[in-house]
């Protein structure tokens, strides 16, 4: 292969990650939102919904919505202040705007008629992820009583510009069926006569989504790839991440583990600039033998030293990612187990996408390496330098939250 082609195969892989790094936000979860719904049987028999709602961004749509200039006044001082008392207060002395917004974007149905929310009790004030959520507890009469229920949601649209894609994650124990559902723009209803595959089909596409949208992680697995000498090596990396964030993931979603995104997401940009930069140290040191294995002896796996080390680091780091994939949902402890099995399909729909992202691209990069070995290097050190400045980068914009 030509110097000019190699050249120009190399300029095309820098400018591709070039774009994706500077297509997403510096945190990779930012500008979106999760609304929590908790729908149980109150003491009447009516349904009764729990909604959590992210405090600042419900201050700010139900103070538009309602032209209610007051409201947005005292709810960002209270959140500026970091006041709960105040927030809550701020809530409670203008409900009116704040439950019409609710109404006019959440619904439950029975028997095809809307049901009629009343609030019960006040606003209060909880965190999740570090963040303020209001609690707004809501007593539906339905026309009809008894039989399915179906639940729309439509809160926080990208409409309003203040965020995108912003997800409603709900938990039910009603009409004697216990489940969960996942809520979005493009499937904002379900019902509780909803069979379990359906339920968990909306996680594992959650699943799917959230990797082919979340940047940090698609570069994070294009650093693996590109600095994987052989397949044994990228497969055993791919499993060894995956064990890892599968095991954060579950703890917490169990309540177990606790870490504040501000330390998360930057280390999670930290492990995608150490990843890349392994490679380039290789590149750098053995140059056109960086992609020979170094006398395995036979070893477990067929991996040598250097093999074995990197591994270990995907796995620390796997462990981070996890936490991120967690937060993605919020998860804490007040979850179900139910709800539990359903996330468990969401990690599912993540590896598929992984999956087929290492069955698209390390084949061709094996076949490149194979044809034009030159070329091949100057690739994957392209990729991994790309790849190693984004995360520098990010690491960054996280820590000194730019």
């Amino acid at each position: 292969m030509s110097s000019r082609i190699r050249l120009g195969a190399v300029a095309a892989v820098t400018a591709l990650i070039a774009f994706l790094g500077t297509a997403a936000p510096a945190a990779a979860h930012g500008f979106s939102s999760v609304v929590y719904v908790d729908i149980t049987s109150g003491d009447d028999g009516r349904p009764r919904t729990k909604l959590q709602l992210e405090y600042d961004l419900y201050v700010v749509s139900a103070a538009d919505a309602a032209h209610d200039d007051p409201l947005f006044r005292a709810g960002t001082a209270a959140f500026e202040a970091g006041d709960a008392r105040a927030q809550a207060a701020a809530l409670n002395a203008h409900r009116k705007a704040a439950v019409t917004y609710v109404d006019r974007r959440f619904s439950v149905s029975s028997q095809g008629g809307r049901c009629t929310p009343a609030q019960s009790g006040d606003f209060t004030m909880g965190r999740k992820e570090g963040v303020p959520y209001a609690t707004l507890l809501l007593d539906w009469t339905c026309p009809e009583q008894g039989g399915d229920h179906e639940v729309r949601s439509g809160l926080f649209p990208d409409a309003e510009t203040y965020v995108t894609g912003t997800r409603t994650i709900v938990t039910y124990d009603i009409d004697g069926r216990t489940g969960s559902a996942a809520l979005d723009a493009a499937h904002p209803a379900f019902s509780t006569h909803q069979a379990w595959y359906e339920r968990f089909w909306e996680f594992f596409r959650l699943g799917t989504e959230h990797l082919l949208t979340g940047t940090d992680h698609i570069l994070f697995l294009l650093a693996l790839i590109a600095g994987s000498r052989r397949l044994r090596e990228v497969v055993l990396a791919a499993t060894s991440f995956t064990l890892a964030h599968s095991v954060t993931f579950m703890l917490a979603a169990l309540g177990l583990v606790d870490v504040p995104t501000a330390v998360v997401e930057p280390v999670i940009a930290l492990s995608i600039a150490v990843v890349a930069g392994w490679y380039l140290w290789r590149l750098w040191r053995h140059g056109g033998r960086a992609a020979e294995l170094r006398a395995a002896h036979g070893g477990h796996f067929g991996l040598d030293r250097a093999g074995w080390t990197r591994l270990a680091v995907v796995f620390c780091f796997g462990l981070v990612h996890g936490l991120g994939f967690a937060g993605a949902l919020g998860i804490d402890r007040a979850f179900s187990w139910t709800l539990l099995w359903s996330l468990l399909v969401f990690n599912v729909g993540i590896e598929a996408v992984q999956l087929a992202l290492i069955a698209l691209v390390f084949p061709v990069l094996t076949l490149l390496r194979r044809r034009a070995p030159a070329a091949g290097l100057a690739t994957t050190g392209a990729i991994s330098a790309g790849v190693f400045a984004m995360g520098l980068v990010w690491f960054t914009q996280r820590v000194f939250g730019r």
